[in-house]
């Protein structure tokens, strides 16, 4: 496969074959002009490579050529390359099984021991006005490389109401730093990039400490003198962050993340590409985590319907791509989920499909192989599919059980 650099690309030009972000993703199909947009998303994403089997080429005869083709190719061939591709992906999946050595409940200690460590952060900051970016950095590279290695088990970790009620902030930064991580290695951040996109979720709300607490932890509906209060959030937090020198760009994700796509968001009405990466990151994966998490005063969302308030962007508020890949980390049905299946079977949602995130990996209820393992369903479009996912009061007595 050649490579190319993106300083390379032309606005107008098309490749001859397939065009893939890491030799797996695609970004254009062949005869799909590369325009100003497309250029400007892979500069915004610091992507500095591509990779194609073609050649880049403003030839209108060879373009009409490739339709041709691409209408008219072998179909037997197409459906051999489906199959061996969903036979490879049982394989992935029966092995996962197989190598997965952290049970559930070892995740959950494990997730809580790090929503700890940013419990202390927390308040090491509200009594001691301190904060220590080399420890927290080190602390987030070790939580980048536990989500990684239990990505679908830390996605099923649901903290408890009680939990919430003692430590929103702590609890609500905890599972946004989760959902903002996943997001980055979906987009394939480096490292670098995710520990510092990890850093700035972690402590975007930092900035709530230093209002009163019944602003951020009452049990009613805000006043407007408190919402007025909230919308200085950012701000504040940015600048404790300032204070303590971190840099730029994880000062600009906590001073940025209530910022919108539309230019209707706080505290500066930014729009699309003026707010930064890790802002908009961090707007999908703190905006999907307050929907689908109990307040007071409001009912939480399921899982379902929460992905699909940030799928129907109302008022293209989130940026697309992030979105996208929120959507491709946690499915339409997100990890963790309880769903009806078309067989009548109930089942929990355990993994992804890469493929299509209408069709993921599902764990029977209460059913095992023989082995003692638990039985796995992959679903799809002819075969076994999801009916409904369940409702939380359904979903909570199964858990009961």
């Amino acid at each position: 496969m050649n490579t190319f650099n993106v300083t390379e690309l032309q606005d107008g030009f098309f490749f001859t074959e397939d065009l893939f972000l890491d030799k797996k993703f695609i970004l254009l199909t062949p005869g799909m002009p590369i325009t100003q947009n497309f250029l400007r998303a892979l500069r915004d994403w610091e992507f500095i490579k591509i990779f194609s089997e073609g050649r880049p080429t403003n030839d209108e005869l060879e373009r009409t050529t490739i339709t041709i083709s691409s209408d008219t190719f072998d179909h037997e061939e197409h459906n051999k390359a489906q199959n061996a591709a969903k036979n490879q992906t049982e394989e992935e999946t029966h092995s996962d099984e197989k190598v997965n050595t952290q049970s559930l409940s070892q995740v959950e200690k494990s997730y809580y021991e790090y929503q700890s460590f940013i419990a202390d952060v927390y308040t090491r900051y509200v009594t001691k006005k301190e904060l220590q970016p080399q420890i927290i950095s080190d602390k987030v590279k070790e939580l980048c490389d536990f989500i990684r290695d239990n990505k679908r088990l830390v996605l099923r970790v649901q903290p408890s109401q009680e939990n919430r009620d003692k430590n929103y902030l702590v609890v609500h930064s905890m599972r946004s730093t989760v959902f903002a991580i996943v997001i980055g290695m979906q987009l394939k951040f480096p490292i670098h990039k995710l520990i510092e996109l990890g850093v700035s979720c972690i402590l975007h709300e930092i900035g709530m400490v230093r209002l009163p607490p019944q602003v951020y932890m009452g049990k009613k509906e805000l006043t407007p003198i408190e919402k007025n209060a909230i919308f200085t959030h950012p701000v504040i937090s940015y600048n404790i962050l300032r204070e303590f020198s971190f840099s730029l760009s994880i000062c600009l994700g906590a001073l940025e993340h209530h910022e919108r796509e539309n230019g209707a968001g706080y505290p500066r009405k930014l729009e699309k590409e003026k707010i930064s990466l890790y802002a908009k990151i961090i707007a999908v994966a703190c905006s999907y985590e307050a929907v689908t998490a109990p307040r007071p005063y409001k009912e939480a969302r399921d899982a379902y319907s929460g992905i699909l308030d940030i799928m129907r962007n109302t008022g293209k508020q989130y940026d697309e791509t992030v979105i996208r890949a929120l959507l491709f980390s946690l499915s339409l049905y997100p990890i963790g989920l309880y769903v009806l299946l078309s067989n009548n079977k109930i089942g929990q949602v355990v993994d992804v499909n890469p493929e299509n995130p209408k069709y993921p990996i599902v764990q029977l209820n209460g059913e095992t192989k023989p082995d003692g393992s638990p039985r796995i369903v992959e679903t799809s479009e002819y075969g076994i599919s999801i009916t409904r996912p369940l409702t939380k009061e359904e979903g909570s007595t199964l858990i009961k059980r």
